[in-house]
């Protein structure tokens, strides 16, 4: 699927699938906050009021050592930025790599992936709370959301019953 793209544009699709970030969160994203021992990428939850909102979510393996690489490869510092990109070259990097891999429409966006995220954490029995903190949300209503899921994954629930 991210085979034709430059590998730091596919970690970056990759950051949203695996952890339902943010664009801005994910461009905020520094060195020091991906602990690839842990497997875990700590994002500032920009949609609080408060400025100094962190939380942990885990990553897959492969993607930290992806970022591990890539981190040392390039030489990054600890505060340095993983994507020094503006909101608006991230989202067409987004497109263009979803494009690549034959995805389009409206869901062919960070938003898109951040979305598939919840639908699969929910589908894949993650328990809300764990889901809501993971996405950022304040309220467990805006997670609820995800247990709206239609289609295939309204079916992968119902034969869980």
């Amino acid at each position: 699927m991210l085979e034709n793209c430059p590998p730091i544009n596919a970690y970056f699709c990759l950051l949203f699938a695996f952890t339902g970030c943010r664009v801005s969160e994910a461009l905020e994203v520094i060195a020091a906050r991906v602990d690839t021992e842990e497997q875990v990428i700590v994002f500032r939850t920009l949609k609080r009021r408060s400025a100094n909102v962190f939380r942990a979510v885990p990553m897959p393996p492969d993607l930290a050592n992806e970022l591990e690489q890539h981190m040392h490869f390039v030489a990054l510092s600890p505060e340095a930025r993983l994507w020094a990109w503006s909101r608006g070259k991230a989202w067409l990097i987004v497109k263009r790599v979803m494009k690549n891999a034959s995805i389009e429409g409206r869901h062919a966006s960070p938003k898109g992936l951040r979305h598939a995220f919840g639908i699969t954490a929910v589908t894949e029995g993650i328990p809300l709370n764990l889901v809501q903190r993971w996405l950022g949300h304040s309220r467990i209503e805006s997670t609820a959301v995800y247990t709206n899921a239609i289609g295939r994954e309204e079916r992968a629930i119902a034969a869980r019953m």
